[in-house]
């Protein structure tokens, strides 16, 4: 990409006059596109702002884990390891509770899995659970790793995580937001958050996969 098709954008910097353009990290006022995030402005078809560092920005579609901070009226507020909270309304939870019920289901302190339901242009983050794949979390372990690093650890096509999943025979959760949960038995659950933190502190080197699989064959073997 051409230097010239890419500029450090501010929150509020006003990127194009045609709204049709706005992509990720941006969004539209008055047909117009501003940058939602402190990051860099990519200018192909869509305008997108990726952010430079810092904290997870959640996008909408986002599988996260959060833990409740908050329980308000008709919502649980979510931290989702990010300068925004998400919302979890009463009605995304995938029984039908009353509001009197809520600390019933999810207290302070209670982990979730959740997807990004939807993300205004004010940064309000609406959160759901209504998915099979979704719900408390209630057993196993989180660890949390830098969210820049979770792209290297789902791999090509899924093929790390897959890898994981098979080798270290412990279910996995991996939360866009930097939080990944296991379960499994603590012998397993100890080698999977291993195994991970090398992801994490690796993830720029080349031939990471094939380390990683000899690592966990080495690991697996003189346990054996």
């Amino acid at each position: 990409m051409d230097r010239m098709d890419r500029k450090v954008a501010i929150p509020g910097d006003l990127l194009s006059e045609d709204k049709g353009r706005s992509g990720e990290g941006t969004y539209v006022k008055d047909d117009k596109v501003y940058s939602l995030l402190y990051g860099i402005a990519n200018y192909r078809d869509k305008i997108n702002v990726i952010p430079l560092a810092g904290k997870y920005v959640p996008a909408t579609g986002d599988n996260v884990i959060g833990i409740v901070k908050d329980v308000t009226f008709s919502n649980w507020i979510v931290d989702i390891n990010s300068p925004y909270d998400g919302l979890l309304h009463i009605s995304e939870f995938p029984k039908r509770i009353e509001m009197d019920e809520m600390q019933n289901y999810l207290r302070i302190g209670s982990s979730v899995m959740a997807r990004v339901k939807d993300v205004d242009s004010t940064m309000k983050v609406e959160l759901t659970l209504n998915d099979r794949r979704l719900g408390t979390l209630k057993t196993g372990r989180i660890i949390e790793i830098s969210h820049t690093r979770v792209p290297r650890l789902i791999g090509k096509g899924g093929s790390m995580i897959s890898m994981l999943k098979k080798e270290l025979n412990c279910n996995i959760f991996v939360g866009q937001n930097g939080r990944i949960w296991v379960n499994g038995n603590e012998k397993e659950m100890d080698l999977a958050l291993k195994t991970i933190l090398i992801i994490e502190k690796e993830a720029h080197t080349n031939g990471l996969t094939d380390r990683i699989v000899e690592f966990l064959r080495t690991e697996t073997s003189a346990r054996s």
